[in-house]
């Protein structure tokens, strides 16, 4: 399973509360723009239009940008395929206020392109600063360790 590419915003921004894995439909010049490298996460969203799924706002430019068609656009919506049962409770859960969908990676399983993304709510400010401090002592602990073991040895 090899990751093309990662929301590194979506789980600073939000607390991810279930992750689900979907398809995505996709043309054959995008698939090959993916499989190297060139797919980016930043800002894009999973949005519901009817009982189906788009991920929203995610940039996959050209392949070959001398080969493509001039109407080809780099951010439209790409359809994301989920089951109906999948795509039901949802829609259920994304009407409660303060839950968006919010695209975490992009993978290939099996030679086909994944998406995973998940039921988010947003965080305060405050939530963030606390994660950072964590993060800090964490930091802090590993550097203090680490230290002491170089001055028993």
């Amino acid at each position: 399973m090899k990751t093309f590419a990662t929301n590194k915003r979506a789980n600073y921004d939000y607390e991810i509360l279930e992750k689900i894995e979907g398809g995505l439909v996709l043309k054959g010049c995008e698939v090959k723009s993916i499989k190297t490298g060139h797919i980016s996460l930043k800002g894009a969203f999973v949005t519901v239009k009817g009982n189906e799924l788009f991920l929203t706002n995610a940039s996959i430019p050209a392949y070959q940008p001398a080969n493509m068609p001039d109407n080809y656009d780099p951010e439209r919506s790409r359809k994301v395929l989920a089951r109906k049962s999948q795509i039901k409770s949802l829609i259920g859960k994304i009407s409660q206020k303060g839950l968006t969908l919010v695209p975490i990676k992009v993978y290939s399983k099996h030679g086909l392109i994944k998406l995973e993304f998940g039921v988010g709510k947003g965080k305060r400010k405050i939530d963030k600063r606390e994660n950072i401090k964590k993060r800090e002592e964490k930091i802090n602990i590993a550097r203090v360790m680490r230290d002491k073991r170089r001055l028993s040895s």
